[in-house]
């Protein structure tokens, strides 16, 4: 194999200019400043006014309210830790296609954010709240109005859905002119300016992706038209698979340039493609979430389907907690 499955660190997820930044310490409820935030503040207050817990993971929505700077710099500095994700596309029924992951990581709380920017597309995504460095109880905490900035799954109002999983031998050279983004930072870019794959991929082209300090990321995307791709850092260059058959899953090793009966060497990825070859590349939520199950791992935050058509979503968290949600398609 071309590389090593992903082991440690998430440690620069946040970087968002390039610049050195560190990750603001936890401080107690109402602390806090935040970046991002375009907001006025009445805005900024409906924002934080719209918190609520839903669930004991815990888990947590909230709706975004007003403008954000997705380019703004945020700090972060975290332990290392070993983590693993779980993603695929079923895109054979052209009416229902779905987008599934699991996220697999520490036992943070998390948060179902919805936004709507006056600039961009709405969307609905998930967040680790741990990386903005609020407390468990996070209730008026203004750092919370950076949220935008660390989907690390979501969809927009056009069917587009971008995932992320680790890919421990990616490394992304940077190219002259482009400014330089956070590998999570990225997926807020795509989810604000792209509605199908093709313009997705034309945002990674636009920025450079900073690594250091963490591990290197690789993404699957897919829209609501039935397209797909994997896109990855291969000897430092940007590299897009683009779907072939049915379907398209990611785990935890390279796929780009990677031949199929390799990638089914990584236990997840075979059990994965066994069952959407089974499947035909066509599987309801609930497929989909049993199919997640079957490939879910002891630190398994949340496992979440996304309808690219429908806007439909489901959500389970660690211990079984289930929650519906609705994004109006455009």
């Amino acid at each position: 194999m071309r590389r090593t499955l992903i082991a440690t660190g998430l440690a620069l997820l946040l970087l968002g200019t390039g610049c050195g930044e560190s990750r603001p310490s936890a401080g107690p409820a109402g602390g806090g400043t935040p970046t991002a935030s375009r907001q006025d503040p009445g805005q900024a207050e409906r924002t934080l006014a719209s918190l609520r817990k839903v669930d004991d993971l815990p888990l947590y929505e909230m709706t975004y309210v007003g403008d954000y700077d997705p380019t703004a710099g945020v700090a972060d500095s975290t332990p290392p830790s070993p983590f693993g994700c779980s993603l695929f596309a079923a895109l054979a029924d052209r009416d229902r296609p779905l987008f599934a992951r699991n996220f697999d990581w520490q036992p943070n709380p998390a948060l179902v954010l919805r936004t709507d920017p006056p600039d961009g597309y709405a969307s609905i995504s998930l967040v680790d709240i741990s990386y903005l460095g609020v407390p468990a109880d996070p209730a008026g905490d203004r750092r919370l109005l950076d949220a935008p900035l660390l989907p690390f799954d979501g969809m927009n109002e056009r069917g587009l859905a971008v995932g992320l999983a680790a890919d421990d031998g990616a490394r992304a050279e940077p190219v002259a002119g482009r400014p330089t983004v956070g590998s999570v930072r990225i997926l807020r870019l795509v989810l604000d300016a792209a509605a199908t794959v093709d313009e997705a991929v034309a945002v990674f082209e636009r920025y450079n992706l900073d690594f250091d300090g963490g591990p290197p990321l690789h993404y699957l995307l897919a829209d609501a038209t039935g397209a797909s791709a994997v896109v990855e850092f291969v000897d430092g260059k940007l590299r897009v698979d683009k779907r072939r058959g049915p379907w398209q899953a990611l785990t935890n090793v390279p796929a780009v340039g990677v031949p199929d009966r390799e990638l089914r060497q990584d236990h997840r990825y075979g059990v994965l493609a066994r069952e959407l070859d089974r499947a035909g590349g066509t599987v309801d939520a609930a497929g989909a979430l049993r199919l997640l199950d079957a490939v879910r791992q002891s630190h398994t935050r949340w496992s979440v389907t996304y309808g690219l058509r429908s806007g439909e979503v489901r959500l389970v968290t660690a211990g079984g907690g289930a929650r519906d949600y609705r994004l109006p398609m455009r």
